[in-house]
């Protein structure tokens, strides 16, 4: 247990949940720049009210990757087996700033960080999902350069709450309904996170009434904050060698017992997600140290831990092992991106027990093509040298795929593990970097390039038929 050596805990500061900040911005390209300091500001002291409405469209998209953080979605309805020429019909569009942060939807509202580039703030934006008007917005003043675009992550959503993580790893907390601010967490300053290259890409997660949270700071690794408080529950201890990553927490139940996986830059950690001992490290490998992580850890059955990533990293199985309260983890495989499953930006789906995602650009004659594995990484099938999709997101929707493609070519797929199955094809946005994951609600997908946000009609409608 070296990596979590016992330190101190570190306890909040002050008696506000108001944190000021101090901007410090990193450079293009991940190269330090220096800034000069701008006023302080605080967290969630910019609102606005709006005419928007909420929607009684039926369905949800609470969170990064959905309610059970799989990345599958269950329609509302059937959806449609054919799209028009022009594609499936737009309910509605939004102008954004650039960047690749996606929304989250719940109780007929959207919720998407934008960053306004005009007032320099992170901009927590609540729209209507009938017609993308905005109800309100929250947000708080924060300088930030372009690097390879602004804001990168996605809402959490509980009946009450919503939780954000800005480009520079500020945490806000906000009434889901009114968008009344609650708490806010500096994370770079309260526990001298890091912010990695390219900015804050770790979505923030709820587990019932508790935000979970990976600073991975020089004292405080892992945390769990009460959402009606702020008021921090439990704290994994750090030793300050493993640092945050742009990937995500993931909860799970492995081999009978609750955790949250979280793949750092330095390693793999299981943490105890409930019991007299949760925020305690259960087991933890440095065989896993890519540099630079997107996709977050993949559980599947049996104790199976699937890992992967971009610039030539491929990915690698781990097994977790339990004797009693014990919990050891091995190497199962590893492999580069030539010579099995690995995605670089997006996060691979495990359905129907096989893994499906999108190649890496290093991935030689396969590159950048939609791929199924088997649990162990290895490829069963590609979609083909003429059926490329860079570095967009995917999903599965019922008994089909849905994956974009950097220009804004959305495709939809029958899902099948022997081989691939196109239904339909359309271009949808005309923008470029369609990096941002999507995110299903009813039947209604909602999706964006750098710099807009649409939403489409995927049921059986006239207009689908």
């Amino acid at each position: 247990m070296s990596a979590f050596g016992a330190v101190a805990l570190f306890y909040w500061l002050g008696q506000t949940p108001v944190e000021v900040i101090v901007p410090n911005v990193p450079g293009m390209d991940g190269r330090p720049a220096a800034l000069p300091v701008r006023d302080s500001v605080r967290i969630g002291t910019i609102f606005e009210n709006g005419p928007g409405k909420p929607s009684r469209l039926p369905g949800a998209w609470p969170s990064f990757r959905g309610a059970d953080f799989a990345n599958i979605a269950t329609p509302s309805a059937p959806l449609a087996e054919t799209w028009p020429s022009n594609g499936p019909p737009v309910r509605w569009a939004v102008d954004l700033g650039e960047g690749y942060a996606a929304p989250a939807v719940r109780d007929g509202r959207v919720y998407v960080l934008d960053y306004d580039e005009s007032l320099k703030a992170d901009m927590l934006r609540c729209l209507s999902l009938d017609d993308g008007r905005e109800l309100w917005r929250r947000g708080y003043t924060v300088q930030i350069k372009r690097n390879h675009g602004l804001s990168r992550t996605i809402p959490a959503i509980s009946d009450r709450c919503v939780v954000t993580i800005g480009p520079r790893a500020h945490t806000m907390c906000v009434e889901a309904e009114s968008g009344r601010f609650l708490w806010g967490i500096d994370m770079e300053r309260r526990f001298g996170t890091r912010v990695p290259d390219w900015y804050t890409g770790q979505c923030p997660l709820i587990d019932g009434n508790i935000a979970v949270l990976a600073p991975c700071g020089t004292n405080v690794f892992m945390l769990g904050v009460d959402l009606a408080t702020g008021v921090t529950v439990w704290q994994t201890p750090s030793s300050g060698e493993w640092k945050m990553s742009h990937s995500s927490i993931v909860p799970g139940t492995i081999l009978g017992r609750r955790m949250y996986v979280y793949a750092a830059v330095g390693g793999l950690v299981g943490v105890a997600a409930d019991g007299p001992d949760r925020g305690r490290v259960l087991w933890q490998t440095a065989e896993w140290r890519a540099p630079v992580i997107a996709p977050a850890p993949v559980i599947l059955p049996d104790g199976r831990i699937f890992v992967t990533a971009g610039y030539g990293a491929g990915g690698m199985v781990f097994k977790v092992a339990r004797e009693e309260e014990s919990f050891t983890v091995t190497v199962v495989r590893k492999f580069g991106p030539r010579d099995g499953l690995a995605c670089e930006q997006q996060t691979p789906v495990y359905d129907q027990g096989r893994l499906f995602g999108v190649l890496t650009k290093d991935s030689g004659a396969n590159r950048t093509q939609f791929a199924c594995a088997d649990h162990d990484g290895a490829i069963l099938w590609t979609s083909g040298k003429d059926t490329r999709f860079g570095f967009g997101p995917f999903m599965v929707a019922g008994d089909r795929f849905l994956i974009l493609d950097d220009d804004g070519v959305l495709t939809m797929a029958r899902v099948d593990a022997e081989r691939f199955l196109p239904m339909a094809r359309a271009r949808v946005l005309a923008g470029t970097d369609s990096w941002g994951p999507m995110a299903l609600a009813g039947t209604r997908l909602l999706l964006r390039d750098s710099r807009r946000m649409i939403c489409l009609e995927l049921g059986e409608t006239e207009e689908n038929l």
